[in-house]
């Protein structure tokens, strides 16, 4: 296993069955949880980014916050310390939004992610790591009409969030 971030396999009521490595549950299909988050700032505008070539939704907008949930970690801490790595933001606040499972085949293989989703709230600048290449606000109204007109946009975990989370985006 080396240094192989270990996660918790849940089942569908997001219960620990056992732990693997990452690999492992991205290999096999296994069912694991991850943070997913949406920044807004003061406004109300939406922060998303865009994914970097090497990611599963190159060159699309994206939530700008989305990681594995490490074994023995609480989601909560799992949602700091992503947050941090992803856009370096610190004492933040937030709110659990809800649940839900996301299934797709990209490059291969068969993710299947428990996604536990939350809104974050900061007007602070952010600093994108490796996984992103920019940022962009969008109030509601241009994330809706982006949405309708230019669905390509955005990735497929994105679309899967509002869909679940947010779907008067969709009207």
């Amino acid at each position: 296993m080396g240094d192989e971030e270990i996660v918790d396999i849940v089942d569908e009521n997001c219960n620990v069955l056992f732990s693997v490595p990452k690999s492992d549950a991205h290999e096999k299909g296994l069912l694991h949880r991850t943070v997913i988050t949406e920044i807004k700032d003061s406004e109300g505008k939406w922060l998303l980014v865009r994914q970097a070539s090497d990611k599963q939704d190159a060159g699309q907008f994206v939530s700008p916050v989305g990681g594995h949930v490490k074994s023995g970690e609480t989601e909560e801490e799992a949602l700091k310390r992503e947050v941090l790595e992803e856009v370096g933001l610190s004492g933040f606040k937030f709110k659990y939004i809800g649940r839900t499972i996301f299934n797709r085949v990209v490059r291969g293989r068969k993710e299947n992610h428990f996604f536990i989703m939350y809104e974050t709230y900061s007007d602070s600048d952010v600093m994108l790591n490796h996984e992103s290449v920019e940022w962009r606000k969008f109030t509601d109204e241009e994330l809706r009409m982006e949405l309708k007109n230019n669905p390509a946009m955005f990735g497929d975990a994105f679309h899967a969030v509002v869909k679940a989370f947010f779907p008067w985006l969709l009207n």
